[in-house]
């Protein structure tokens, strides 16, 4: 079966230029941002070291308090300006000349040399603040790239499609990043509600481009297509053609794992399409079930390798009030202290019954409290819940029922 991709290159030069447009549009003011910067007391730390110092060594002389002078010029260097980094270098100057004539030390080398001291600590911590300037303006400008590719690529999923409340987690794993090689979508189309998470193989920029591929072409075919294996082809042809593009051994074997999910309006089901991503959970009364795939479909971007391009659909029973918890990797293998894998079943068990924002809050703490040390994953997890009944929902659903493949495979 041929498919058209011709879109897959459209929309990727479009979702190019839309990141460019917005991140001109949105880089950030250094001079607003120092403006805005809010009041804090430790401020006021070089302050105070001057003047504790200086009392000090009025009353003790014989102690050489005012050595200690020269700490003020150093610690603004950490929180003020090149201009407040001097104009502090300044009073501790004048403190510094007050001292030594009170003393009657001001003409004696101890006093001069304090002086000198200072005027030097002054300058290197004036040059200080300003690489600190520096290297903030950038990590500001990195983080509201960050962001707005964020916006751009991973889009706010609206809390209502129709019949489905969808709510979604992510956390990238660098500390600073706002982006990852996990990705997720839902669009409202004329098939029903689709769904997709993902998952690209390795880490950083690479991923983050492989992983706007996939969301670029989902979004152009979602809607185009009749059903998801189809869309499944779709999206494997478009990675293909990116790596061959690129022309990288990298992107030739990096592989993408997603899950595809369909809810129609008029029926209790929802179809699957699993292409080597975890299996998702069905919320079912109170239940917890894992939704395994009755056969493996292969992980985008590997069905060239695998010599096939076979897309198996199940369908499982979803009625009204019925959840569907979609993760990648990065929450089914977060490890304890041990190395032990979080029960991710057995801990959302829990919190069967709660709204799809509630589950969400509890499994990113309950994640936070379990996780040993720094996390090395990007993780995300999305929950589509049905709240409106559909036409045919007298069947009885009461459990789940054995998954059965329906709709055509492409192969």
């Amino acid at each position: 079966m041929g498919v058209q991709v011709k879109g897959s290159t459209a929309s990727r030069v479009t979702a190019i230029r839309s990141l460019r447009q917005v991140i001109a549009l949105k880089r950030p003011s250094w001079r607003m941002w120092e403006e805005d910067r809010p009041f804090s007391p430790a401020l006021l730390t070089p302050l105070l070291v001057i003047v504790l110092a200086s009392v000090a060594a009025l009353f003790t002389p014989h102690l050489e308090f005012y050595r200690l002078l020269g700490a003020a010029p150093a610690l603004a260097a950490a929180m003020f300006s090149v201009a407040g980094t001097l104009g502090i270098g300044l009073l501790t100057l004048i403190a510094g000349f007050v001292i030594s004539a009170a003393d009657h030390t001001l003409e004696r080398t101890p006093g001069i040399f304090t002086l000198i001291t200072v005027a030097a600590v002054t300058l290197a911590a004036a040059y200080a603040s300003q690489v600190r300037q520096h290297r903030e303006r950038t990590l500001a400008e990195v983080r509201s790239v960050a962001e707005t590719a964020q916006r751009v690529l991973l889009r706010p999923v609206p809390h209502h499609l129709g019949h489905i409340d969808v709510e979604v987690l992510y956390q990238a794993a660098a500390a600073q990043a706002r982006i990852g090689g996990d990705f997720y979508e839902a669009q409202q189309t004329s098939h029903g509600v689709r769904l997709i998470i993902g998952d690209v193989r390795g880490k950083g920029l690479p991923a983050v481009e492989a992983a706007s591929v996939v969301l670029s072409s989902f979004r152009v075919f979602v809607e185009d297509a009749p059903h998801l294996p189809d869309l499944a082809h779709r999206l494997e042809t478009s990675i293909s053609r990116y790596g061959e593009d690129v022309a990288s051994d990298d992107a030739l074997e990096r592989f993408v794992t997603v899950l595809l999910v369909e809810i129609p309006a008029g029926e209790p089901i929802a179809r699957l399409v699993n292409c080597g991503h975890p299996p998702p959970l069905l919320l079912h009364g109170g239940e917890v079930c894992e939704v395994e795939p009755s056969a493996p479909s292969p992980p985008l971007n590997m069905a060239a390798l695998l010599g096939e391009q076979h897309y198996q659909v199940d369908t499982i029973p979803f009625g009204t009030g019925d959840s569907l918890l979609l993760y990648t990797d990065g929450v089914s293998e977060t490890r304890d202290g041990i190395g032990t894998f979080y029960p991710l079943a057995q801990r959302v068990r829990r919190w069967a019954l709660a709204s799809p924002r509630q589950l969400l809050d509890h499994l990113h703490q309950d994640l936070r409290a379990y996780v040993h040390g720094t996390r090395d994953d990007d993780l995300a997890a999305l929950v589509a819940h049905r709240v409106t009944p559909c036409d045919l929902e007298s069947a009885e659903l009461g459990g789940l029922r054995p998954l059965r493949s329906t709709g055509p495979d492409i192969g």
